[in-house]
């Protein structure tokens, strides 16, 4: 399925700088969305990490000039989880990656690929997927990372399912894993009450009862590249500049507009790609970027709220970890059932964005 007009835009020459022929409207950007072929694909197991550590809005208040009802009423944040300074990514990956395994009841030795996503990896090499390798024990896994922001989880799920269903791997881990508190300016009140620190994991392989992921939702625009980065000369990129202390930036309304519009609009592709309707979602679980763009997405794709996960209130925008947790969450509410058609969408900056539909294993 396809909707919206591509707007043409152009990147100039001689620096390489970004120039922005036209801003295309959420609306505008093409949503594409495409039922899966192969074997069937499954979530087999999950597993995540949480800092002990608790950052809770009262806490805030004695920080920046803010207040837990500023911080609620925008974001839907009451608190969230930070790692102790000098922690590494990988290494929460590699808690979460072992609670998965251990869920899915998968040996090391017969995952096959194992994929990071973050948007706030250790250093640019070697890939946190081969220190994940190394310390799980995952002798015949070939590794990588992926970098598209909060989309990078439902990337490297995409990935997975790709390769299993064409019998290129049988079993892979997929991590998405997050230190974000250390981009973070804590001076910023705009931002640094979005962020938590978080890793979740997925064991993927063949489907065992006849369920798994039925369609997928896939896309990007760069030409949104501007809404969300990483220091103050992201048109370069904070190595090339040698930025030496860069943080997250958003701009904040334009990226509240685009979600809402993309995720409904992811909604209704998917569900239609699997011969089905947004009717027949037994359970919605999205990104945890902001409470209100869910809420304002849910409505807009006619999805009731009592179908929809929602747990930002507990660990905030965790990016890449967010969807694992809330599957967790939801796990433990008893909220999750064999056979149940499950919607899982994100979308990150880049901008980036992925959905899909699965029955539940």
């Amino acid at each position: 399925m396809t909707s919206g007009r591509l707007v043409p835009y152009a990147c100039s020459g001689g620096d390489h700088t970004a120039s922005l022929t036209k801003r295309a409207r959420p609306q505008d950007i093409p949503v594409r969305a495409f039922p899966t072929l192969g074997r069937q694909t499954a979530i087999l197991g999950f597993g995540v990490h949480v800092p002990e550590r608790v950052l809770g809005n009262a806490e805030l208040e004695r920080m920046v000039d803010t207040s837990d009802e500023w911080i609620v009423e925008r974001t839907g944040i009451r608190e969230r989880h930070l790692a102790e300074p000098g922690t590494a990514s990988f290494e929460l990956a590699v808690r979460a990656g072992r609670e998965a395994l251990d869920a899915a009841g998968v040996e090391p030795e017969a995952i096959d690929l194992v994929m990071v996503a973050s948007s706030s990896p250790d250093a640019p090499f070697p890939p946190m997927a081969c220190r994940v390798q190394e310390c799980l024990g995952l002798v015949n896994a070939w590794a990588f990372d992926v970098l598209a922001a909060c989309t990078g989880l439902l990337y490297e799920l995409a990935i997975a399912d790709a390769m299993i269903a064409s019998g290129r791997a049988r079993t892979a881990l997929v991590i998405g894993a997050e230190v974000l508190s250390r981009i973070l300016d804590w001076s910023d009140r705009s931002t640094c009450v979005l962020l938590g620190d978080a890793a979740g994991a997925l064991v993927v392989g063949p489907a065992r009862r006849g369920a798994g992921i039925r369609s997928w939702c896939l896309g990007a625009d760069g030409r949104q590249w501007d809404l969300l980065v990483y220091g103050d000369h992201a048109h370069k990129g904070a190595y090339a500049v040698r930025d030496p202390d860069p943080h997250f930036k958003m701009n904040g309304r334009e990226t509240y507009l685009f979600a809402v519009d993309n995720f409904a609009r992811q909604a209704l592709a998917v569900t239609e790609a699997a011969g089905l309707t947004v009717a027949d979602v037994d359970l919605f679980v999205p990104h945890q970027a902001n409470r209100r763009i869910i809420e304002s997405a849910a409505r807009r794709a006619g999805i009731a709220m009592d179908r929809v996960v929602i747990n930002i209130d507990r660990y905030g925008n965790t990016s890449t970890a967010t969807i694992p947790l809330a599957l967790r969450d939801a796990a433990a509410e008893g909220r999750l059932h064999p056979g149940d058609r499950v919607l899982l969408a994100s979308f990150g900056a880049g901008l980036t964005w992925a959905a899909c539909l699965l029955d539940w294993e």
